[in-house]
C-alpha cells in the first residue's frame, strides 16, 4: 500500500546553502518533519548550484519521512546569470540592465522548458523574453 501524503511544501532555497533558519524550519515543522535531516539531503544534492535560489518540492507522507522534488531555478534567476548582472531594473520601461540575445533567450527556454506549462520552445521563448521584458532586459 502506498504512503498517505499529508503535504506538499514548496520552498525555495539557494544551492548548498540551505539552514533551518525561516522560511525553511517553520514551513517544514507545522509538519512535523525532521529539518536537519532536509537541510542535509537538500544541500548534499544541490552542492554543484551553491548560490543559485533552487525551487523544491517537499512531499511529507504521513509517517513524517518526505521525497524531494527538484525544480530548475526561476526564470528571472537564470537571465541574471545569463547576463552577470546583480539584480533586474527597479524601472524596467526606463532603466535597462542588459541585453539578451535570441540564442541566450533559447538556452534558457529549454533549460527551463521541463517546469514551465508549455511544451513548445516558440511558447517558452515568448515566457522567457516576458520575464526580461518585466526585468528591464532587451531582447532580440
Amino acid at each position: 500500500m502506498a504512503k498517505q501524503i499529508i503535504a506538499k511544501v514548496k520552498l525555495q532555497c539557494p544551492g548548498g546553502s540551505a539552514n533551518p533558519a525561516p522560511p525553511v524550519g517553520p514551513a517544514l515543522s507545522q509538519h512535523g518533519v525532521n529539518i536537519g535531516d532536509f537541510v542535509k539531503r537538500f544541500n548534499a544534492d544541490t552542492a554543484k548550484k551553491k548560490g543559485v535560489k533552487i525551487p523544491v518540492i517537499v512531499t511529507v507522507y504521513q509517517d513524517k519521512s518526505i521525497d524531494l522534488l527538484y525544480k530548475e531555478p526561476p526564470v528571472s534567476a537564470l537571465i541574471l546569470q545569463e547576463l552577470g548582472a546583480e539584480k533586474g531594473s527597479g524601472v524596467p520601461n526606463k532603466e535597462k540592465v542588459g541585453k539578451l540575445s535570441s540564442a541566450q533567450v533559447k538556452k534558457i527556454a529549454e533549460q527551463k522548458i521541463k517546469d514551465l506549462n508549455t511544451r513548445n520552445l516558440d511558447a517558452a521563448c515568448r515566457l522567457v523574453k516576458g520575464t526580461a521584458r518585466s526585468m528591464g532586459v532587451d531582447c532580440e
